[in-house]
């Protein structure tokens, strides 16, 4: 098939599905942005299915069907295509709407990277034709940093990450704010069910549990595989595969890449340190991880110190490691940990704190802390009551910070204690509460 008649049928076809069939996400990307709209994040998260809702939202504001022109290139008739044909799009859409002004068109490209050259096409439509431009892309081919670069910072990047407890909660049609007893009960089933499982949307919606353990297991692999020894031409895949769970195994505490590096060495894995720092920040560049540094006053200290990972989807972690002891404690952490990168915006920085005691999050917006946040599933026992008030009291008195929250599984309560006012709140509440503005 000639390659113009190819993207005549791929336009027609996607038309016929409209309006597409998605559930809502709380990310929703703009009508008219006037600049190109970006959609990174970790692969699986639901970023095609963005751009779908997208069209969704323009279709019910108004928006004629033939308005949009909806091309997935993952298609295997579209390999190695070269980038003079990537015109054909164009064309082809004039030939089907001829009575249609390009400008008012909304131009959704999906996987567009795995064109050579698709930046320099795109940059001519939106300066030329069209300033209604969508783009999706995988880790593997280029990431959200190298994009922006790509199209000269013409970008406005919308973060897609696994879902948070409130779209998992849609995704299972669980009332996330309903006080009946019976919704209380399907929550906390719920919430139990997100810290094992986690949060990939096609994991979420699979029934079966070993179904849910397959999927993620595959999750991993493929950034494992693609994302990061197909991108960047990793030669000692096993050696990368033990340090990802080595990394994932040390969750919640801060990680020491030398340490790493001499135990691999003393078990007779020939490695680098220069490997593993990299393999490390391409972990992160990929989403397979976030990680903060230690808070500290000196921006040359908070560049030295070591930093904590965790993984984006606590169900990957269990799913890879199958860990034989209950690191309920340390998945808690990580939910919270993702839900605060996921808030961050531009305006705030996530450190932890480490000094005499600790703390788990220090959450500064510009030069100002303004939340400390410490999490562990109960405070039932004294010592563990003793060491989080002691960590979260100190950095208090080192950062005047006013805003003190511990977050655990269930319980709620106010403990005052040596002039501090400390919200003790559970992770269902915490998950349902906003980010103060």
């Amino acid at each position: 098939m000639e390659r113009k008649e190819l993207f005549k049928s791929l336009i027609a076809l996607s038309q016929v599905e409209l309006p597409f069939e998605r559930i809502e996400r709380e990310v929703v990307l703009p009508d008219d942005p006037e600049m190109i709209i970006t959609v990174p994040g970790v692969r699986r998260a639901g970023k095609s299915s963005l751009m779908m809702l997208a069209v969704n939202k323009l279709l019910s504001s108004g928006v004629k069907r033939e308005q949009i022109l909806y091309v997935n290139f993952d298609d295997e008739r579209l390999d190695a295509m070269p980038t003079e044909e990537l015109d054909d799009v164009l064309q082809a859409y004039r030939e089907l709407y001829p009575e249609v002004d390009l400008k008012s068109v909304y131009m959704f490209f999906d996987e567009i990277q795995n064109v050579v050259g698709w930046d320099l096409f795109v940059l001519r439509v939106f300066k030329s034709y069209c300033p209604h431009v969508y783009v999706t892309g995988s880790n593997a081919k280029m990431l959200s940093s190298e994009i922006s670069t790509a199209l000269r910072g013409w970008t406005l990047d919308y973060e897609m990450l696994p879902l948070s407890f409130r779209e998992f909660c849609r995704f299972r049609s669980v009332d996330a704010n309903s006080y009946l007893e019976s919704d209380k009960a399907q929550r906390h089933a719920a919430m139990e069910e997100y810290i094992h499982y986690g949060a990939f949307p096609k994991v979420v919606l699979a029934r079966d549990n070993s179904l849910k353990l397959r999927l993620l297991q595959g999750y991993f692999n493929a950034m494992l595989f693609r994302d990061l020894v197909e991108r960047h031409k990793i030669k000692n895949i096993e050696a990368l595969r033990y340090f990802l769970k080595r990394v994932m195994l040390n969750l919640t505490k801060a990680t020491s890449i030398n340490a790493i590096v001499n135990d691999m060495r003393s078990n007779g894995v020939a490695v680098s340190k220069d490997d593993l720092y990299n393999w490390a920040d391409w972990a992160v560049e990929s989403y397979m991880f976030v990680r903060f540094p230690k808070y500290s006053s000196s921006l040359v200290k908070e560049n030295q110190s070591l930093r904590k990972y965790y993984v984006i989807d606590t169900g990957m972690r269990q799913a890879v490691l199958m860990p034989q002891s209950e690191d309920r404690g340390k998945l808690l952490e990580n939910i919270v940990a993702v839900e605060l990168f996921r808030r961050r915006g531009s305006d705030r920085k996530i450190f932890y704190w480490q000094e005499g005691h600790e703390c788990d999050f220090v959450v500064q917006r510009e030069d100002r802390v303004e939340e400390l946040i410490q999490v562990t599933w109960d405070m039932a026992g004294a010592d563990t009551r003793k060491r989080e008030l002691d960590g979260i009291k100190e950095a208090a008195r080192k950062t005047k910070c006013e805003q003190l929250t511990i977050v655990t599984r269930e319980r709620e309560q106010i403990i005052e204690e040596d002039g501090y006012k400390i919200s003790v709140i559970g992770i269902e509440q915490w998950l349902n509460k906003p980010l103060r503005c």
